[in-house]
């Protein structure tokens, strides 16, 4: 058994990707995916689904590895915006080198603030710098670098 993909559904898969690509070093795992018919709906429990979009490659993995995969459905249902204390899943987190760095990325690339960088000295772990914000789209990220004490 392994893991093998999250997806983001998106309004705008290119330009979500795009975001992902840039500011994290994403890269797309061919082909383009462009999918509809009744064996969507089956599996979907949606009815004519119709939707396109890719997989992108996380960094840090090989080929094989994990995907985050984002989709555009021809028919997009509006959320409400995610916080991190809401239900169900919240946000995905990036080891990254330099926090405040790609914090200044992401904000340059459509990226909104959630909250402040912070460090915190977890005891027996190291030390942990870590911010939350959000994706063109209102998705919750957290990057996060660690530091031994």
């Amino acid at each position: 058994m392994k893991y093998v993909h999250t997806n983001i559904a998106g309004k705008d898969w290119r330009t979500l990707s795009q975001f992902y690509i840039t500011v994290f070093g994403c890269r797309v795992k061919p082909p383009e995916r462009s999918y509809s018919g009744a064996w969507l709906d089956q599996a979907t429990g949606l009815f004519n689904a119709c939707l396109e979009g890719v997989h992108l490659l996380l960094p840090g993995f090989a080929e094989d590895g994990p995907t985050l995969e984002i989709f555009t459905y021809k028919e997009m249902k509006d959320t409400q915006g995610s916080m991190a204390n809401h239900q169900g899943f919240t946000h995905i987190a990036f080891e990254v080198e330099d926090v405040p760095g790609i914090l200044e990325k992401a904000l340059e690339n459509g990226g909104t603030r959630l909250g402040k960088v912070v460090e915190r000295t977890v005891p027996g772990i190291g030390i942990l710098v870590f911010v939350y914000f959000k994706d063109p789209e209102g998705n919750i990220i957290e990057i996060q670098s660690w530091r031994k004490q």
